[in-house]
């Protein structure tokens, strides 16, 4: 990375609990999270110098709307629409503006209301020719399954270990929609959805926003005791390839983050804690072997050695992830940053990773013919 480029902290974040809001507007969803991240922040309406906002389904203005309703009209505002990735992109945005000197303080926004959508599946593209015969996400992720488990000897009920893990964790998750524990015989005792994934295996839809207020470190200290810097920040796009994909190797991921290992001069061994784009169990598998936190095919085993939950090595999901606190696609990037934020600041109480100084948000966005996905945005933050 440039070294002329200047370091950035973030300042302060909000975040409403996850959950159905059909009849509330989107800009009045995600007004308390912009209120609480710049409180927390110390930074005034009158100092934010941009509001980035990334949402997938918002329609039109998504930012403007919501800017609106929280008196930050008149500043430059970005929209950012990039899938799941929507306001990680839209954070990766804000941090390279701040980051550049073009601006000092900018609020991040991730909003999402799939409720108003009536339910099912995510819409995708129609003109796509895997859409067209019938490739939903589910069906993606099931054949990754099948084929984990296949290659591996794995069996079903080791993917219903994640979900089991997941609710332990979101079940300490005051934001989280599912905070409930369960077991690995509900798991599988649950309604199928795409064969070997059964209903709490898979992420669920909802509504939700989250927010952060970034600024220069050097004026940290004069707004906050406790900022949470950002050590580096990528975004990849997906290659296409037209024949056969690698369906257990998230291709994209690695790509991402090895290349931000290789530009910040840390590997996995240095994360205290994660989040990742765990939308079905198998996913959080795969992320595992992909961030490099294990070699491929051995996530089960990690998994089974108790090293992603409370005292393990590195912690992954304390939030519970997506698979409990859900998946609202324009908000999940920055509700991502905002756990690592607050853990890194020791403020999660009952899920606290203890120690944890580095902490790393990840998430995919798209899925689209001859791509393993469409997008990747991963960022590393560090005390």
């Amino acid at each position: 990375m440039n070294g002329s480029l200047r370091k950035v902290s973030i300042y302060g974040t909000g975040i409403i609990p996850f959950g159905k809001f059909p009849n509330l507007p989107l800009p009045l969803m995600a007004r308390p999270a912009v209120l609480e991240a710049l409180k927390e922040s110390g930074v005034e309406r009158k100092q934010v110098d941009a509001m980035y906002c990334g949402s997938a389904l918002a329609g039109w203005m998504a930012g403007q709307r919501i800017a609106r309703e929280c008196g930050l009209t008149g500043i430059t505002i970005v929209n950012t629409e990039n899938a799941c990735s929507s306001s990680a992109t839209a954070f990766r945005e804000a941090w390279m503006a701040v980051a550049c000197g073009m601006i000092d303080f900018a609020v991040v926004v991730g909003a999402e209301q799939l409720t108003r959508l009536g339910g099912g599946t995510l819409p995708l593209d129609n003109e796509d020719i895997e859409v067209t015969n019938g490739m939903v996400m589910p069906g993606l992720y099931a054949m990754r399954a099948r084929r984990y488990l296949h290659d591996y000897g794995y069996e079903e009920k080791d993917l219903a270990e994640v979900a089991v893990k997941s609710r332990q964790h979101g079940a300490l998750t005051p934001y989280a929609q599912f905070r409930s524990p369960t077991t690995i015989e509900q798991v599988l005792a649950s309604r199928k959805i795409a064969d070997p994934l059964t209903l709490l295996q898979c992420c669920p839809t909802g509504d939700g926003a989250a927010a952060v207020v970034i600024g220069p470190a050097e004026l940290a200290s004069r707004y906050t005791d406790s900022p949470v810097h950002v050590l580096g920040s990528h975004l990849a796009s997906g290659k296409f390839v037209s024949e056969f994909r690698d369906m257990t190797i998230p291709e994209i991921t690695v790509r991402c983050v090895n290349e931000l290992y290789e530009e910040i001069g840390l590997g996995p061994e240095d994360l205290d804690l994660l989040e990742c784009h765990d939308a079905f169990t198998i996913a959080e598998l795969l992320y595992y072997e992909a961030l490099g936190l294990c070699p491929p095919g051995e996530g089960v085993r990690l998994l089974r050695q108790g090293a992603t939950t409370f005292g393990g090595k590195t912690v992954v999901n304390p939030s519970g992830g997506l698979l409990s606190k859900g998946h609202p696609i324009g908000a999940s990037g920055v509700a991502q940053i905002v756990e690592i934020a607050r853990q890194l600041q020791g403020r999660c109480e009952q899920r606290q990773v203890q120690g944890a100084k580095i902490g790393l948000t990840h998430i995919t966005g798209g899925g689209t013919a001859g791509f393993d996905h469409g997008a990747c945005c991963i960022h590393v933050f560090g005390v």
